[in-house]
């Protein structure tokens, strides 16, 4: 069934209210964003998660929303305990806390160019990555990796991989708090023990980048960028611990679904009400698998980092790799928002979203408080990233979200065969980025065709006022899964 869509201004549509739905659509897009989404079924899926048991506000989309899981990638919806509010691992997503982490560096692009190569390849060589990559150099008892889950990127840093500065730059400082390792199974277990540390495959990346050019001067300075500066992107996430707490958790909301008498437009929204025992079980587990996520993150930059000193010979001193910020993008969390003049506890999933909290947020790392939560915007690995800051604006109007991202056009399949009979390396290495893949499979998913311009993105962003652009990176040495 088609969608009505009803355009409110130059960056805002609405799906208004009808059916079962307890309330509206809100979709960030232009004219051109739009006229590719009417082909896809995300918006049905907007209009689906607007049907759930006590959300709170509009059920919200993304200018880089796509098909997902239940809820489409891009994807804002915030329920409220009290009102019977509900918790869906559909609106987390199978890779729960895969995020973005950005580091900066005191190098400029051009004194590391001639070792670009050598760079590259001492990255791919210390972080394993592909379908199902494992560490050798990492043995993690069961009873250590409870400890992961609960202790999260603050687990790494005790064990040597990094510092307390890194901890003040990640989101929630790096730990979901009740985490409670007996709700996760022991197959959720083994999946992950060998895994943390590893990049992955699918659209998981490690980039080189240099500040190609700065939107907002002074926030820029804040976050310590300047024009021609080298800095590193990491993305990814849960690996398999996070997909298998995911499955196990699926068949137990459909149940609760029933249970609860939840109607269901699609099964996979399934879901229980965050107050009952299976959705309290699932936000402890879901908080296991995102600490796994932090502690992921925290120990590939460790290895990013021993990369750059064996290939530049140069000392942590020479390079000075901090981390700007650290941030979820598959999360369900209870956060405090302003709804009409009340301050409410919700539970708010961001699946395919980017928290985006404003100047003077006290989750805002001090550093940043002048201008905002760093917010990361990888595109793809053609073209070019953004990094913005969050704004009063999201605040508001999306529950302190934004984007995460350029957001799919093309299936992998599709991308695929639009790489048939290319050479994708030397089409980039023509472009100056060179490239490291676990697969050429997985070059031809990521060509920069598969993925909508992240600057159209972006730009919706910053003119609807949810996020303000600071700077654009351009890509030097990706490193894919």
């Amino acid at each position: 069934m088609a969608v009505k869509v009803e355009r409110i201004d130059a960056c805002r549509w609405r799906i208004p209210k009808e059916g079962a739905m307890r309330t509206e659509g809100l979709v960030f897009a232009s004219e051109a964003l739009m006229r590719v989404l009417e082909k896809e079924q995300a918006l049905e899926q907007v209009r689906n998660v607007a049907t759930l048991p006590g959300i709170v506000g509009p059920s919200i989309a993304m200018p880089d929303i796509h098909w997902g899981y239940g809820f489409p990638i891009g994807g804002v919806a915030a329920f409220d305990p009290d009102e019977d509010g509900v918790v869906s691992p559909g609106g987390v997503g199978y890779d729960i806390n895969c995020g973005v982490r950005l580091l900066r560096s005191a190098l400029s692009a051009e004194e590391i160019r001639p070792q670009l190569g050598r760079l590259a390849d001492r990255i791919f060589h210390n972080v394993p990555s592909g379908v199902g990559s494992q560490r050798r150099d990492l043995k993690l008892s069961v009873h250590e990796e409870r400890k992961v889950l609960q202790q999260g990127a603050r687990w790494a840093v005790e064990h040597g991989f990094g510092s307390e500065e890194d901890l003040r730059h990640i989101e929630e400082g790096g730990v979901i708090p009740g985490a409670d390792p007996e709700l996760v199974s022991d197959r959720a277990l083994e999946r992950g023990r060998a895994q943390l540390g590893t990049l992955g495959s699918g659209n998981h990346f490690i980039e080189v980048q240099m500040v190609e050019e700065i939107g907002d001067a002074a926030a820029a300075e804040a976050l310590g960028l300047f024009p021609g500066q080298v800095t590193v992107t990491i993305h990814t996430g849960s690996r398999g611990f996070g997909y298998q707490v995911c499955d196990d958790y699926l068949r137990m909301m459909l149940a609760a679904s029933r249970k609860y008498g939840i109607e269901l437009p699609d099964r996979q929204l399934c879901c229980a009400p965050l107050l009952s025992p299976e959705g309290r079980q699932y936000l402890h587990a879901m908080a296991c698998a995102a600490n796994f996520a932090f502690a992921n993150r925290q120990l590939i930059t460790a290895w990013v980092r021993e990369s750059f000193e064996q290939a530049l010979e140069k000392g942590p001193g020479e390079l000075r790799l901090s981390v700007i910020y650290d941030v979820c993008h598959n999360i369900a969390k209870y956060e405090t928002h302003k709804v009409g003049k009340k301050l409410r506890q919700l539970c708010v999933h961001r699946k395919g979203a980017t928290r985006a909290f404003p100047p003077g947020h006290p989750e805002t790392p001090e550093l940043y408080r002048k201008v905002g939560q760093p917010v990361l915007i990888p595109g793809d690995m053609g073209r070019y990233s953004y990094v913005l800051v969050g704004t009063q604006g999201a605040f508001e109007e999306t529950f302190g979200s934004t984007c995460h991202g350029a957001g799919r056009v093309l299936s992998r399949h599709a991308s695929k065969k639009e790489a048939r009979g290319r050479n994708i390396e030397a089409e980039m290495a023509a472009r100056g980025i060179i490239i490291r893949a676990a697969s050429r499979a997985t070059v031809a998913e990521e060509i920069s065709e598969a993925y909508k311009d992240v600057m159209e993105v972006v730009n919706v962003v910053q003119q609807a006022g949810i996020g303000k652009i600071v700077a654009r990176l351009k890509p030097m040495a990706v490193i894919k899964g």
